[in-house]
Formats: structure tokens, C-alpha cells, sequence
């Protein structure tokens, strides 16, 4: 899925780069949990349990309050931080290279999905755009939960289609099936 971003110039710029760090800055992760309270992050933990399976792949799922402050003043865009955390998080660093990344940015309302390059071969940029406007509609009705349960089916049958575990075999867990919440 690509993004793209302008920088903003001159004293206009300066204004909405302002406004950007203080939208940021806000937010904290407070709202996070009010947008997905803890129980509902178990729920999420479990369905990834369940997914994960039925195939080989791995889904992490990310959900940040604001950007840290050098990817603002820098005015970095939200997949240059989901990238960034797919790294860090190890969704990378799967067997078949077939992990997917979730992240969720509460300050600009961003979704970004960041899956590693076996699934992604298989998946087109217009799917997963498709899946992240779902759960963007979700999201706009405060229905986070549910957006997300939706997105990790979506992706659990993807990876099911192309990383099915094969009869009798076990899935070796790589990766924490938790949310991350920054």
C-alpha cells in the first residue's frame, strides 16, 4: 500500500507543523484505551491465538496514541513509522516471510498495513487498501473492535489461501500474539 507525503513550507508550514505536534502530543494513551479498553485487547489476543493456527503466518497488531517527536519534527508520515515498528516488532523476521503488521496512529486517524514480502506477492496494493478503508469505516462509527476483528479475519483467510499449515502440523508461534499499545 503507498502513501504519499508533502512537507509543508514557509510560515504556513510552520503553523500546520505546530498543529501536527500538538494533536500529537494530546493524544496520549489514555485515548488508546479508550478506543480499545483492555478486555477488548485480550478478545483481539485471542483471535489472533485462533488465526494463527489455522496458518503459518504471524499478525502483529500496533496501536499508537501520537507519532514520537523525531518523526514530527521531521514531518514523517505514518507508514514511515509503521515500517519502522514492523522492523522493531520483528514482524519481518517470520520463516516464510509472511508477517503482517497492523498499525493504527489515533492522532491522524492512520491505518497502515505493512505485510512482509511473501504475502505481500500475493496480495495487490488495491486489496489491502480496500481492507484498510473497512476498517477505517469502523473506526469512524468508534467501532475499533470490530474494524480490527474484521481486518485480522480478512488477513487470517489470505493467510490461510497461500500459508495454509499442512495436515497434522502444529504452527510454531514466532511472534506475541498481544496488541502493542505505544
Amino acid at each position: 500500500m503507498q502513501t504519499t507525503h508533502t512537507k509543508p513550507s514557509g510560515e504556513a508550514g510552520l503553523f500546520t507543523k505546530l498543529g501536527r505536534i500538538w494533536r500529537h502530543r494530546w493524544i496520549d494513551e489514555s485515548e488508546v484505551r479508550r478506543a480499545i479498553p483492555a478486555a477488548a485487547l485480550e478478545r483481539l489476543a485471542g483471535r489472533v491465538t485462533a488465526s494463527e493456527r489455522r496458518h503459518s503466518g504471524e499478525i502483529r497488531i500496533c496501536v499508537e496514541a501520537g507519532l514520537p517527536m523525531s518523526y514530527l519534527w521531521r514531518h514523517a508520515p505514518p507508514r514511515e513509522r509503521a515500517v519502522t515498528l514492523f522492523g522493531k516488532l520483528r514482524v519481518w523476521d517470520t520463516a516464510h516471510n509472511n508477517g503482517v503488521l497492523i498499525y493504527l496512529l489515533l492522532a491522524e486517524h492512520a491505518i497502515e498495513i505493512v505485510a512482509d514480502r511473501g504475502i505481500d506477492a500475493h496480495v495487490d496494493d488495491a486489496e489491502w487498501a480496500a481492507m484498510a478503508q473497512r476498517m477505517s469505516a469502523a473506526f469512524r462509527e468508534g467501532r475499533f473492535e470490530d474494524g480490527l476483528t474484521q481486518a485480522l479475519e480478512e488477513i487470517s483467510a489470505l493467510l490461510v489461501e497461500h500459508f495454509p499449515l499442512a495436515e497434522g502440523e502444529l504452527d510454531v508461534n514466532e511472534l506475541p500474539d498481544e496488541p502493542v499499545v505505544l
